[in-house]
């Protein structure tokens, strides 16, 4: 790591924000800028993360805040304290913060505090659900950033709407579509579908949601959808801790053509997704992810913050009291080829666009509107 320079902080919580800051993380170290890596330990298990640092390549965190898990204020509460601490300790130029999860806002929180420039990588998605934790996450992490680094073009229009000034805001793509053009090589299904004993056609499900598994109720509604697709295909489940205990209550458990699995690995999990027939989830990450490999998948939620997925790719949003028949015209219809050509900028060279902005931003720059999403 270079000695010298501005220092860029990368705060990251959950294993979607490890996916999508190893493009920006590499794109920053061959243009020579220092950097480091806050691990807050929303994601705790060894499973949950730090096979996902390992798999993407991502160096040894700066600090590692252990936050496990507990409420949203219980949880929103450490960090906040946590992250406040080792900013104060580093005094980074720049924090970059990802996603929508928990750890995101409160690194917004703690620099918008102490008056430290960040930037927000998939800045301007959008729900309209306040319901959803992660869209309160979203807006408010927004309405804070310094720099706006955006996914999609709908993203666009979402900030504009919400007076963010266009000065602040940078159409660059999809870093995590970055890390699956550079793992593509090595996503093999045959030796994961061999250690779990799969063979023939199967589905995978990731499941979380609290709006899907808080409730009992709500969690045995779901489990009877999967149960009714298990039916019609076996279904591999990597349970997330998130909601395991109330999904096991439900019936969510090891029976015929049902398998339950510990979360996998980064490789490991899109292994299995590309030789899947099916997938149902409730995660935005995947949705993106199938939407590339051609894989359908169902998506249980009455909203997406990812609609470019249902017009461009392989997704549909459905009921659990839909799902059984969704599922039944998917594997009816077979594999999937999406729609033209991959969502605008989905190109696999997010991370350096991301990288460029920022070592400019470093140095003083403005880049013009003009240069938004251009940057190669």
């Amino acid at each position: 790591m270079p000695q010298e320079g501005p220092f860029v902080l990368h705060v990251l919580g959950a294993r979607p924000n490890f996916v999508k800051a190893a493009p920006v993380v590499n794109g920053l170290a061959g243009l020579g800028v220092r950097q480091g890596i806050v691990h807050t330990g929303q994601h705790y298990d060894a499973l949950m993360s730090d096979v996902f640092f390992a798999d993407l390549g991502l160096p040894e965190p700066v600090a590692n805040l252990g936050v496990g898990s507990g409420s949203h204020a219980q949880q929103t509460a450490a960090l906040l304290v946590g992250l406040e601490e080792v900013v104060l300790a580093h005094r980074p130029e720049l924090v970059v913060v990802y996603g929508d999860v928990n750890s995101t806002l409160a690194a917004g929180l703690v620099c918008a505090k102490l008056r430290i420039p960040f930037a927000h990588v998939e800045a301007g998605l959008r729900s309209f659900d306040r319901d959803m934790p992660e869209e309160v996450n979203r807006v408010v992490t927004d309405a804070l950033a310094d720099i706006l680094f955006v996914t999609s073009p709908d993203g666009l229009s979402h900030l504009s709407s919400e007076g963010i000034s266009p000065s602040r805001v940078h159409l660059v793509g999809n870093p995590m579509i970055d890390s699956l053009f550079a793992a593509l090589p090595k996503l093999d299904p045959k030796p994961v579908q061999e250690r779990l004993g799969v063979s023939g056609r199967y589905a995978v499900a990731t499941l979380h949601r609290p709006a899907n598994v808080d409730e009992p109720e709500a969690a045995r509604e779901l489990v009877d959808a999967v149960l009714g697709v298990a039916e019609q295909v076996p279904v591999i489940v990597p349970l997330h801790p998130r909601g395991r205990g109330r999904l096991a209550e439900a019936g969510l458990v090891d029976r015929d053509g049902l398998k339950i699995i510990d979360p996998l690995g980064y490789v490991d999990f899109l292994s299995l997704v590309r030789g899947a027939v099916l997938v149902v989830t409730d995660s935005g990450g995947v949705q993106e992810e199938t939407t590339m490999l051609g894989v359908p998948c169902l998506t249980v939620r009455p909203n997406t913050e990812r609609p470019i997925t249902v017009t461009h790719g392989t997704n549909r949003l459905v009921t659990p009291a839909q799902l059984p028949a969704a599922a039944s015209k998917a594997l009816a219809d077979g594999a999937v080829t999406p729609s033209g050509e991959l969502p605008v900028l989905w190109d696999g060279k997010s991370g350096p666009r991301i990288a460029t902005i920022i070592e400019a931003w470093l140095r003083g720059d403005n880049l013009s509107p003009a240069s938004r999403g251009a940057l190669a």
